[in-house]
């Protein structure tokens, strides 16, 4: 009994230290968004400045900056677009490697697994040659077309998803006349929409988050996604650390907003199909 009291404090102990650490950069990040620039030097970053001084003018100028609300534009175009094809392509080129056997069928598999393992620094240089070969460096084309290419996490997703979905469906739509065209848009896919928001969500943190794709195949002022403009935010405001925690706060909202509204179908959909009866 002592050992069982013993193991579950050690358990919640490890438990609450993760969440300090997860938590911390974020509250400290908050607390100097609140300071004065006196008080970023006078106070501790442990601590909130005293409640008389407590400020939001620092939110009222990172909101006046126009390159913010471009920056929600272009990351916004780049999101729909993006998460857009990756679930139509990932969808379907699941069913069909699920569902259809076809000669090659296991190289073609392999082949999408191997291009999984293939760390993306590896290919960048022959990637930028052929961003710049179709002509999309420095327009939003660019991330859009690697965010659908280059990650084939959502084939996976889907695929594990479709083998917990009985053929029994598929052999009762057919019989009763659907195409196969039918049974997917129809049947099929209605069945998906746990993998479908698994995708949607793990897409959107990815892409919001991501710095180095648009920094590198979009420069151009006017293409500044949200992490471009934090990074060129913090450039212009050395040794304002307030203005930029709050920055940092105001574009880590989006992110958490969605995993903390969705959070319950990534699981779902991860471990949908797992397990097997």
């Amino acid at each position: 009994m002592m050992k069982k009291v013993v193991t579950q404090g050690v358990k919640q102990i490890i438990c609450l230290c993760m969440v300090v650490i997860v938590l911390a950069p974020i509250v400290l990040t908050l607390f100097a968004a609140l300071k004065t620039k006196a008080d970023m030097v006078n106070t501790s970053p442990l601590l909130l400045p005293p409640v008389n001084r407590i400020t939001f003018d620092n939110f009222t100028k990172v909101l006046s900056d126009k390159y913010l609300l471009l920056g929600f534009k272009n990351t916004g175009i780049i999101l729909v677009i993006s998460i857009f094809f990756n679930i139509m392509f990932g969808s379907i080129t699941a069913f069909i490697i699920e569902r259809f056997q076809f000669r090659g069928k296991m190289i073609v598999v392999s082949l999408f697994f191997l291009g999984m393992l293939i760390p993306n620094f590896v290919t960048e240089i022959a990637r930028f040659r052929i961003i710049q070969g179709i002509h999309l460096y420095n327009t939003l084309g660019a991330p859009i077309i690697i965010y659908i290419a280059s990650d084939l996490m959502q084939l996976y997703i889907y695929r594990q998803f479709l083998s917990g979905i009985s053929v029994a469906l598929d052999e009762a739509a057919l019989i009763d006349g659907c195409s196969y065209f039918g049974l997917f848009v129809r049947i099929i896919f209605p069945l998906l929409a746990p993998a479908t928001a698994t995708v949607c969500i793990i897409k959107a943190i990815n892409i919001i988050n991501d710095m180095y794709i648009p920094y590198l195949y979009m420069p151009k002022n006017s293409l500044r996604t949200l992490t471009t403009y934090i990074m060129n935010f913090a450039n212009a405001q050395q040794g304002s650390w307030q203005l930029l925690a709050a920055g940092i706060i105001i574009v880590m909202l989006s992110t958490i907003v969605i995993y903390v509204f969705f959070q319950k179908y990534i699981l779902a959909g991860v471990t949908a199909g797992a397990v097997k009866e």
